[in-house]
């Protein structure tokens, strides 16, 4: 709760105990149960939602105290930031209708209706952050929210200068990490240097910060640059592509919850006879042991046909473990997308076909000559183009940018998917 929430409340309650007995008695209080303010931005099928939530947490508390249930005390917890929220922007509009009241009594004093309209003031202040923070805590956290990050770079169109943009990109988010403190390995790296500046073929980077995904999965999708190459003689622009895929980084082993990599029904779980494993000479750069050691190892998953490769440790089995961790990751995923994808569907039809971007969607464009960074998500600009590539503020700025559009895109949905089901069930009414 804001510190200035509390004050503004207990200055209403001094209000409210200056006054008359007999005037309290003929004027009774007014308060909003069903909604908030004249201009509050929060859906009645918003605050429906936090209430159902905030009245199951209240529920399960009192079942849990008297027959305690680990499970069910993290349901509780899960759900207590909802209840939290809820209860702080209730007290503050149930504080503002109570003001209300004290201005409209003619049997208060000069004295009472200044504090009245000063708290008012004070309390309005605060009602777009407590609505803020109601509308994020129905949010629900990302499954991968908690884990580190590995990103994958992938060059698209544009030939050798996709490919050095490519390691443009890894740069930046290697800078990015080290301003914030976050240890980050290059896990997979080829690239070479024929085309002048240094281009990427592929890059696998682990970020091995807990929350990292959070922060970056946004990234994932198609970074798009605009630029004069060094090596066009006649000036001309050039666009270019680079595909980036963000994923968590699993634990090596399952855990007895829902990481648990041994039950068939877990995100996390692969059939080992889905996996055709082979072995081979690892290529590239590493001296004469690549020639004479089948040390690298390629996962196909048969039912996907999704592929790892892994050969940059001498290892074959710290290689064959890197490889599972990928394609664990890849599949939970992969699985995690198709239900969202679902939820998106049922959202797009309520919300008029507007949904989420995908991987393969155009998400950011650098353009060089205008020293401009455009995110096609947010509508944020920067003319902060080096800043940006620095993996400075300018960065951070978008993607915070990005991440409140996430939610608030989130929001909308929730929104359209109440507003069909409360429409569902007013026709199956009718019937």
């Amino acid at each position: 709760m804001l510190s200035g929430s509390r004050s503004s409340w207990r200055l209403s309650s001094r209000c409210l105990g200056r006054k008359q007995p007999t005037a309290a008695r003929h004027l009774p209080l007014v308060r909003f149960q069903s909604s908030g303010p004249e201009d509050s931005t929060i859906s009645p099928l918003l605050l429906q939602r936090a209430r159902s939530i905030a009245a199951e947490q209240k529920r399960l508390t009192q079942e849990n105290a008297l027959n305690y249930n680990v499970t069910v005390a993290r349901k509780i917890g899960e759900l207590g930031p909802v209840a939290s929220a809820l209860k702080d922007w209730e007290d503050a509009t149930n504080s503002l209708e109570e003001l209300a009241t004290l201005l409209r009594d003619p049997a208060s004093d000069a004295e009472i209706r200044t504090l009245a309209q000063d708290e008012i003031n004070s309390t309005k202040a605060i009602i777009p952050s407590l609505e803020s923070q109601l509308k994020n805590s129905l949010v629900p956290p990302h499954p991968f929210a908690n884990m580190p990050a590995m990103i994958e770079f992938h060059p698209g169109a544009g030939g050798s200068e996709a490919a050095i943009f490519a390691n443009n990109l890894l740069e930046m988010y290697r800078a990015f990490c080290a301003r914030k403190g976050w240890p980050n390995v290059l896990e997979s790296y080829s690239a070479d240097d024929s085309a002048g500046e240094r281009a990427l073929s592929d890059a696998l980077l682990e970020v091995n910060h807990s929350g990292s995904y959070d922060v970056l999965r946004a990234e994932a999708g198609v970074h798009r640059v605009q630029r004069v190459p060094a090596t066009e003689k006649k000036g001309r622009t050039h666009t270019s592509a680079v595909s980036i895929l963000v994923l968590p980084i699993l634990p090596e082993t399952g855990a007895e919850n829902e990481l648990n990599y041994e039950d068939p029904n877990s995100d996390y779980y692969i059939s080992p006879s889905d996996v055709r494993s082979e072995t081979m000479r690892a290529r590239g750069a590493g001296g004469q042991h690549v020639n004479k050691t089948d040390s690298a190892i390629r996962l196909t998953h048969i039912p996907t046909g999704i592929v790892v490769a892994m050969q940059d440790s001498r290892s074959q089995h710290k290689n064959r473990a890197k490889a599972w961790q990928i394609l664990r990751a890849k599949l939970a995923q992969k699985k995690r997308e198709e239900r969202e994808a679902e939820v998106i569907a049922v959202r797009r039809a309520a919300m008029g076909g507007v949904g989420k971007m995908g991987r393969e969607d155009k998400i950011r464009t650098y353009n060089y000559s205008q020293n401009r960074v455009t995110d096609h998500r947010s509508g944020k600009e920067t003319l902060a183009l080096d800043d940006v590539l620095a993996g400075g503020q300018a960065l951070e700025d978008i993607m915070d940018s990005v991440r409140e559009w996430m939610g608030e895109n989130e929001i909308r949905g929730m929104i359209a998917e109440e507003e069909a089901k409360k429409k569902k069930a007013t026709t199956d009414g009718s019937k």
